[in-house]
């Protein structure tokens, strides 16, 4: 027979004060003294030994132990937050029902983890477990220690919130929160007396005394400050005494400290921190933060960069525009995944067997999702702040942009024309937040973090708000100019290019079709030892593939838009005409080539000298984005908007790239080597015939997307190279095969035959998403003229081969005209490609 659980805690007088402890409950005792604790603890851990329930004491605080001979467990603490929450609920979920439960201390988790915030999100998780699991639970909470934003997380999600205080020597108790409870007697002062007495003190003159006496905070809360605001209100005098001239032998550990609470701990960028950044530059940071936590990698990335050249190169600082950034702290996110019912989700989003089961309904109720009371009036200062200038919300994830992971285009960033009502202004604003923090479940990012083996990782999102860069007055907002700068050039279509000098990707208008592969124009290359040099040969050709369309913000529509270039700058006097376009002849149309920005200013020596720079200090190729404005004098100004680790695979020396001449060719190209100079063994090709792909309509060549996926899938244990027409990863089917990323994931080398239509070449994508995917998955990329010298295949060669689609996909015998699948005997197919060269063969015995 199953003993009956009757719940107590231990002194039945306080059982009648609180009307009876139920199944469920969890009780706070908020207190002044650790031994104050230790009084409830003890009687209530008796009563559960006695009769015979289980008992489990969490240990995690450097404060002595509260009861020894019983069950212990001790989660770390120094693992982080996740980790610290997984290892606790999975001693619950082993324990099962109708458990009694001791907890240490909560306010030395806010101690250790530096946030209150993050305590009362520990117990917003936790509490409505343990009341699910009818378990009896003692949390202790030290008084007027932590910000009310943490308490009152912790008082709205508790059952019992009761105050424990003494006044002339005497103990008393209050409750503050009672669910469920309607007895009068339960919210009154008790006085606890001998022999476990409480005495409930009824006259307004004693309580009065007793609470004139408790240490209560005042309305201010001035003693209630969070751990982020002790510590940088601590560090401010001792930046005030090195600025007066009377340095504190302690700054340098004041540095540390806060860099951690800012950056968190990454050993490769703590170098940078270390050496670059300075006290007064946390401090700056932290006056301009919303929220807690730490900023991101694409926030430090910005700062690590300008800080650079204000230390390395004074004269390159001065080209920069100011930045006036506002960051949101990765501690939201995880508050707003708590609090909006998301936790659990993304928790469970880290099992590779069903990570995308419920990325519907985590979009929904990310975008449904609400913020605290405190976090809406700082969203609203910095609204205040930029009136109504445009500012665009960016993704500045925990992961982003550091040394291995680029995390190149898999969150997203919204763009606010930050125009018209204030409440349609702050909506816009709320709602770009929730996008970005949305992204960061979605199928792509997931996917993302699965390849790269991150699933397990705690991914937070910060999130960097940034003023955006260009002239107002007119109906579309813009910069000048924009584009991406790599330290290193991997694309030499030229003998005189020095690939260590650099390249830019320069076009004018937002940035973003310098970053986003658009299929429907042509961007500028510049490689920076030799800015003259273009792809194209003659005037003609300059003409077909110079910019025609631009993006801009859009002020009258509040949104972002494409548009005619000519158009989009119509009603911008100040647009430098002069130095951006060229024609051939007088009277002739003008067209953005770029021609006088890059030979009669000092643009490219500028933004060559700034990519060493980097590279120097990151000791590591390194990637950018900035913006460019011209002045009304002719000088410029660069916005530098991000900075990133370049991910690169570094060439074997001892390997040869000649291919031999007396085996035969399945194909050769020359003239667009994206990567470094590899030699690959393939047993895999899949080769996408021209002549049949023109003929299926688009639908059809929809199908052949989702095949080739099917095969990649099917290709895990293979070496694969893949041929086929027009631009791979395209959105418009008519311009090449429009698989996205996750369709070709597994293969080693890209061809991208320039056979669709006699105007279209190959968009080379330097600093896009698209190519950033390509690199970090080590893959090679490149591009075969079949009408240029250099450039063949021979497609006899391959479509006599025997076609192994059928065996791999069953039920797309209908497309096997269209993709021939050739499986080669181990060692038998040999791709050798030469990056200096700018060519590519692959041979076959």
């Amino acid at each position: 027979m199953t003993r009956l659980f009757t719940p107590t805690t231990g002194l039945p007088e306080l059982d009648a004060v609180l009307c009876g402890v139920q199944r469920g409950d969890n009780i706070v005792w908020q207190i002044e003294s650790l031994e104050d604790y230790l009084a409830l603890v003890k009687p209530y851990a008796g009563a559960a030994r006695d009769s015979g329930r289980r008992l489990i004491y969490f240990r995690f605080a450097d404060h002595p132990a509260l009861l020894s001979g019983v069950e212990t467990h001790c989660p770390e603490t120094a693992a982080g937050f996740e980790v610290f929450v997984d290892q606790v609920h999975s001693v619950i979920e082993s324990a099962g029902r109708e458990t009694f439960y001791v907890f240490d201390c909560l306010s030395c988790l806010a101690d250790i983890w530096q946030s209150d915030r993050m305590m009362g999100n520990f117990f917003r998780l936790t509490c409505p477990r343990l009341f699910d699991l009818d378990t009896v639970t003692y949390f202790g909470l030290y008084r007027n220690r932590h910000a009310k934003s943490a308490t009152g997380v912790i008082t709205n999600t508790t059952q019992f919130m009761i105050d424990v205080f003494r006044c002339r020597e005497r103990l008393y108790l209050r409750p503050l929160k009672v669910q469920h409870r309607s007895a009068a007697a339960m919210n009154l002062i008790h006085a606890w007396e001998a022999e476990g007495r409480f005495r409930p003190v009824r006259d307004s003159g004693t309580v009065a005394e007793i609470l004139a006496n408790s240490r209560w905070p005042g309305l201010e809360d001035n003693q209630s400050a969070s751990h982020w605001q002790k510590q940088f209100a601590a560090a401010k005098p001792v930046a005030a005494a090195r600025r007066a001239g009377f340095p504190d032998p302690a700054e340098w550990e004041w540095f540390a400290r806060l860099s951690r609470l800012l950056f968190g701990d990454d050993a490769a960028m703590s170098r940078l921190i270390d050496e670059y950044l300075t006290l007064d530059d946390l401090l700056t940071v932290r006056s301009r933060m919303i929220g807690t936590g730490v900023i991101g990698g694409k926030a430090l990335g910005m700062l690590l960069s300008r800080a650079v050249l204000r230390r390395d190169a004074p004269q390159l600082e001065a080209r920069l525009e100011a930045h006036d950034s506002f960051y949101v702290g990765a501690e939201v996110f995880d508050t707003f995944l708590v609090h909006n019912g998301l936790w659990w989700i993304r928790r469970r989003q880290r099992d590779p067997a069903t990570y995308l089961n419920e990325i519907g309904e985590a979009r929904r109720r990310m975008l449904e999702g609400s913020f605290s009371p405190s976090i809406l009036r700082q969203f609203e200062g910095m609204l205040e702040y930029f009136g109504e200038w445009p500012f665009i919300v960016r993704s500045s994830s925990r992961l982003e942009d550091r040394y291995g992971n680029a995390f190149a285009g898999q969150y997203d960033s919204v763009f606010c024309a930050n125009g018209g009502p204030w409440e349609r202004r702050l909506g816009d604003l709320l709602d770009a937040v929730r996008q970005v923090y949305a992204s960061t479940m979605s199928e792509q990012a997931l996917r993302y973090r699965e390849r790269r083996g991150l699933l397990g990782e705690n991914e937070q999102m910060a999130v960097l708000i940034m003023r955006v860069s260009g002239t107002a007055g007119g109906r579309y907002f813009h910069p000048h100019a924009a584009g991406v700068g790599l330290s290193v050039n991997p694309y030499r279509w030229n003998p005189r290019i020095d690939m260590k000098a650099g390249v830019i990707r320069l076009v004018a208008g937002l940035g973003t079709r310098a970053v986003d592969r658009n299929d429907d124009d042509y961007t500028r290359l510049v490689a920076l030892n030799a800015p003259e040099l273009r792809p194209e040969t003659n005037f003609g050709d300059i003409a077909r593939h110079a910019q025609r369309r631009m993006d801009a913000i859009d002020l009258k529509e509040k949104r972002l838009v494409s548009g005619p270039f000519a158009e989009m700058v119509r009603d911008h006097p100040d647009f430098p005409f002069d130095l951006f376009t060229t024609r051939e002849d007088y009277g002739k149309p003008a067209f953005l080539t770029f021609d006088r920005l890059l030979e009669d200013t000092p643009f490219v020596a500028d933004l060559r000298a700034m990519l060493a720079q980097l590279h120097a200090a990151y000791r590591h190729p390194v990637e950018i984005e900035f913006a460019l404005n011209v002045l009304a004098d002719g000088d410029y100004r660069v916005n530098l908007l991000q900075c990133r680790p370049l991910q690169v695979r570094r060439l074997d020396r001892n390997v040869s790239v000649e291919p031999p001449a007396n085996l035969p060719r399945l194909f050769e190209a020359q003239g667009a080597v994206i990567g470094p100079s590899r030699v690959v063994r393939p047993d895999r090709l899949i080769y996408i015939a021209q002549s049949r792909y023109a003929e299926l309509r688009q639908d059809g060549r929809l199908e052949v997307a989702r095949l080739v996926g099917a095969i990649n899938q099917a290709s895990a244990d293979r070496t694969t190279v893949v041929l086929g027409p027009g631009r791979w990863g395209t959105r418009d089917p008519w311009l090449g095969v429009p698989v996205n990323f996750n369709e070709i994931n597994r293969v080693a080398a890209l061809c991208e035959v320039v056979a669709m239509n006699d105007n279209l070449i190959p968009d080379v994508s330097l600093g896009t998403h698209f190519l950033n995917e390509l690199i970090e998955a080590d893959m090679l990329y490149f591009a075969l003229f079949p009408t240029r010298a250099g450039n063949r295949i021979d497609e006899a060669g391959i479509l006599n081969r025997p076609n192994r689609l059928r065996e791999l996909v069953p039920n797309a015998s209908r497309l096997d005209a269209v993709v021939h699948v050739v499986d080669f005997d181990p060692g038998a197919a040999t791709l050798y490609a030469d990056a200096e060269r700018q060519q590519v063969v692959m041979t076959c015995a």
